[in-house]
């Protein structure tokens, strides 16, 4: 069933969540044990996240250095379909521009029909480490809004390969990604909003946003997103904070704010276990403030801990 199926037919606000796949040569179990503590919240989908190849040089005979491409975290589209198969949940895959050709894209979403998935969530990815600033893969996408255009294509029977005869549409489901706090590269939260705009209007039926833990800002970009004409669903992504170290890694890697308030009470912790304490009993404030506002789903990142997520649940649902 399609994300947008879901959040029409749920009379209450719905729970989910997203993991990240495995490192690379661990098993499928370690997704089940992320996954199995919060069964019991019902979630209808589950997000996969998907990482884009690193590069690594490698020393080799003769002193010259070879680089050489590694994906730490592989397996999305087969985590997708075991998680389907194992708890008859719907998934929903990431989908990238960093690292694909626009074949290579295709392909990917030629499997994911296959499978029978059929909601993904298009995003640009972020720029490899040594870049300044984003760079396609050659023959790529450049940004979310021409993924957008890719799927809605091939939903419509239009594939890259013109001269294909017969050709059975697709049937996806679009999500794309919101900012309240907009994107870091966007010069201003209207700019931004006017580039999502552009987005919905391409074909995306629903928006999944950055994690954020000030819920006036939320809020405000509901706001301005219904007064720019933007009428899909938006929903609230979070993240509780777990670790003292969270405070300058979280704005830093997402470009986020801390609130004072929640900034203090963590500097007053004296071990991680209290910051979780405080990061949980944080989170089920704005989950039942978001509850309140009338959110049609709380989307959860898990990070592979599933117990601070299950217990922000617990105290929530």
């Amino acid at each position: 069933m399609k994300v947008t199926e879901h959040l029409r037919q749920s009379k209450k606000t719905l729970f989910s969540i997203e993991v990240l796949p495995p490192l690379k040569g661990k098993s499928i179990k370690s997704i089940f044990s992320a996954i199995d503590p919060l069964m019991e919240f019902k979630p209808p989908f589950v997000d996969v996240t998907y990482h884009r190849e690193e590069f690594v040089y490698k020393k080799r005979e003769g002193g010259y250095l070879e680089k050489i491409s590694i994906r730490k975290r592989p397996g999305t589209v087969g985590i997708c379909a075991a998680i389907m198969n194992h708890y008859k949940v719907d998934a929903v895959p990431h989908i990238i521009c960093g690292g694909f050709s626009k074949e290579e894209t295709e392909n990917a979403l030629i499997d994911l029909n296959f499978l029978g998935i059929d909601n993904v969530l298009l995003l640009r990815g972020d720029s490899e480490k040594h870049e300044q600033h984003f760079t396609p893969e050659p023959g790529g996408h450049a940004y979310a809004i021409d993924l957008v255009n890719q799927v809605v294509n091939m939903n419509n029977g239009v594939f890259l390969d013109d001269d294909l005869k017969g050709v059975e549409p697709t049937s996806f489901c679009i999500g794309v990604a919101g900012y309240p706090e907009k994107h870091f590269e966007a010069p201003n939260l209207n700019t931004d909003i006017a580039h999502l705009k552009n987005k919905v209007n391409a074909g995306a039926e629903y928006i999944v946003t950055q994690m954020f833990f000030d819920n006036t800002k939320f809020f405000d970009f509901v706001k301005k997103c219904r007064d720019a004409g933007i009428t899909v669903p938006i929903i609230p992504g979070l993240k509780p904070l777990s670790t003292r170290k969270q405070l300058s890694i979280l704005p830093k890697t997402f470009h986020i704010d801390i609130p004072e308030v929640l900034y203090k009470e963590v500097e007053k912790c004296t071990d991680d276990t209290a910051v979780k304490a405080v990061g949980v009993e944080w989170a089920v404030q704005q989950s039942k403030e978001l509850i309140k506002f009338g959110i049609p789903c709380l989307h959860f990142y898990t990070m592979g801990n599933p117990e601070n997520i299950r217990s922000i649940a617990s105290q929530t649902f």
